[in-house]
């Protein structure tokens, strides 16, 4: 049964100073004080809480929980979990690493603050608890907003606004999902930074772009060295002219061809190897070719 704790919200979602939270994140956590069902936090079973499919953060550092764990064990869990009732039980909204290492812990209860809310508020508030904190890898978040997007409608506007991001923000993590699964699936194990994996998505060959991406694991390419790469492929610098060094006897050579054609002539190259280019603009430039090699 739920013990009340008498504990106000102020850690409600996120441990963030009150400064730090913008406008449109305090009007969240003002929504979510007015749905609670009991008054301040409680402290439940652990073994009437059950885990969110829908949760954002699929991935969990095992040495990350386990230090977690450690730590709770001798300070306990310092902030409360959200969670929603269902039925008898209880689903988890925030706080699911929280709630692991509790039971890593060998913890029997979890203090908890029970709220009230539909699928979409869930989903929502869920997405904001863990982007605030920075728990989730870029690929979990860019799926999050994504989930929002295509069920509920959020436009990249209506996400900059609920979850205090940009829309360039909102938008680079958007892009993420683009790339391909081999790229996903070095982002979602933290071998390949977000920033890495930005500078890929341009790249439309897809075994050019996990090449990259594995060259950026195994040979430690700095973002700023991957942009630049995929800089000169897409734009290859055009091939620099080879210079030649034509002796004063070759250039005489064109001037006084120039001189007896009575048109533009050129040449590439030099006294060994070359060509030499004669303009004509007119039949009469071609006769006056003609006579001159048809002599004998």
């Amino acid at each position: 049964m739920a013990k009340p704790l008498g504990r106000g919200l102020s850690s409600l979602l996120g441990s963030f100073d009150e400064e730090e939270k913008t406008p449109q994140v305090k009007e969240i956590v003002k929504e979510v004080e007015n749905n609670t069902i009991t008054s301040g936090v409680n402290e439940i079973e652990i073994s009437k809480i059950d885990n969110d499919p829908s949760q954002p953060r699929k991935n969990f550092d095992p040495s990350a929980l386990q230090d977690l764990a450690e730590s709770i064990k001798v300070h306990g869990v310092i902030q409360p979990i959200i969670v929603v009732a269902n039925g008898n039980r209880y689903t988890i909204i925030a706080g699911e690493r929280r709630f692991r290492a509790s039971k890593l812990a060998g913890k029997k209860t979890i203090p908890a603050i029970v709220k009230q809310y539909s699928e979409k508020e869930r989903k929502e508030i869920a997405l904001l608890e863990n982007v605030q904190r920075e728990d989730l890898n870029p690929i979990e978040t860019a799926r999050g907003m994504q989930e929002l997007m295509d069920k509920y409608d959020f436009t990249q506007e209506k996400l900059s606004e609920r979850l205090g991001k940009s829309r360039p923000v909102i938008a680079n993590f958007l892009r993420l999902l683009s790339l391909q699964p081999e790229v996903i699936a070095l982002v979602e194990s933290g071998k390949l930074s977000a920033g890495h994996a930005r500078s890929l998505v341009v790249v439309a060959d897809p075994e050019v772009q996990v090449r990259l991406a594995k060259m950026a694991v195994t040979k430690r390419v700095t973002v700023r060295d991957m942009e630049k790469i995929v800089k000169d492929l897409q734009n290859p610098k055009s091939k620099v002219k080879k210079q030649y060094i034509q002796s004063n006897e070759l250039k005489e050579l064109i001037k006084l061809m120039q001189s007896k054609l009575g048109t533009k002539v050129s040449v590439v190259g030099d006294d060994h190897k070359g060509r030499i280019y004669i303009d004509y603009y007119s039949q009469d430039d071609l006769d006056t070719l003609y006579q001159l090699v048809s002599k004998r």
